[in-house]
């Protein structure tokens, strides 16, 4: 527990490999939803933080793309921003999924967080499907990952142990004043929050060869004159003509879906009603484009 009057803060990364719950468990943590969550891989694709409030302390959670090895310029830079952050933050959270076996990717992140010589806490996460005999098996194999200062068995999707790990959290930052003002959530622009929330949507209704290939640009975003709602403009990006194809579905099925679900989860964000108009273009190997990459923000 934090004494009164003290004042805690610090920066967390957030590790694990692709689909262990990372962004769930750091929107749970800050209690409004800051990263996308996908069962794919890649799905995170920037340093997204998310700021975590409570009382006499301020954790800025820093959800990162999993590791993989770097097979073009975008995923180049993905693992670069890993790698930096590791060597800044002042603690890091490393997620295991309770209910698949402890693996090399597994053991790859937790040796890179230990030798990065900052505190660790292991997250054992998806208590809420796992059979008491698995997660008593993945607490196991993580005490074997390397010196953890503690473990925590939780939900992000309930909720189940995340009391706890904030807790904790908040008790073994440094001293500090807090980085945002308290009613802030995330440092990313609302424009980069709702391009992701349309990415979000459109990954969970692509097949499996488009996801990657795919980038959302939310080219304007402004109150209609009179007020009560805000046009978003943005742009779909694929690298082939096929990947377009399918973006847009039979009839613009696919594309009209899309909108429909990413204007509900843009409406909640802004708290406005929204005209979201959607476009999708070709930019053959914009993943390997600086200027795009730098645009996107990874």
């Amino acid at each position: 527990m934090i004494d009164p009057g003290e004042s805690r803060s610090g920066f967390v990364a957030v590790l694990g490999r692709p689909n262990v719950g990372k962004s769930t468990l750091v929107n749970t943590l800050v209690g409004e939803k800051v990263a996308i969550v996908s069962d794919r891989p890649q799905t995170t694709r920037n340093r997204i933080a998310g700021v975590m409030n409570l009382p006499g302390c301020q954790a800025v959670l820093l959800d990162l793309p999993g590791f993989q090895r770097p097979l073009d310029r975008m995923t180049e830079k993905m693992q670069a921003a890993v790698n930096e952050t590791l060597g800044e933050v002042d603690m890091t959270l490393v997620v295991l999924n309770a209910v698949e076996p402890v693996g090399p990717g597994d053991r790859f992140v937790a040796a890179a967080a230990f030798a990065a010589g900052n505190p660790v806490f292991v997250v054992v996460n998806k208590t809420d499907i796992a059979t008491d005999a698995q997660l008593l098996a993945q607490l196991e194999e993580a005490a074997g990952l390397g010196p953890a200062e503690e473990f925590f068995p939780v939900s992000a999707a309930t909720g189940d142990g995340v009391g706890e790990l904030r807790q904790a959290i908040a008790s073994r930052l440094p001293e500090g004043p807090a980085y945002f003002p308290p009613d802030v959530v995330s440092d990313q622009p609302e424009r980069v929050l709702v391009g992701e929330l349309i990415r979000e949507q459109a990954i969970r209704l692509m097949r499996e060869e488009v996801p990657h290939a795919l980038a959302v640009r939310v080219l304007e975003m402004e109150p209609r004159e009179g007020g009560g709602v805000i046009d978003v403009e943005a742009v779909l990006v694929t690298e082939t003509k096929s990947q377009k194809g399918i973006v847009i579905g039979h009839r613009g099925k696919i594309i009209r879906e899309i909108g429909t679900r990413a204007r509900r989860e843009i409406e909640a964000l802004l708290g406005s009603r929204v005209f979201l108009d959607l476009r999708v273009q070709v930019r053959k190997k914009w993943r390997q484009d600086d200027r795009m990459l730098d645009e996107l923000g990874i």
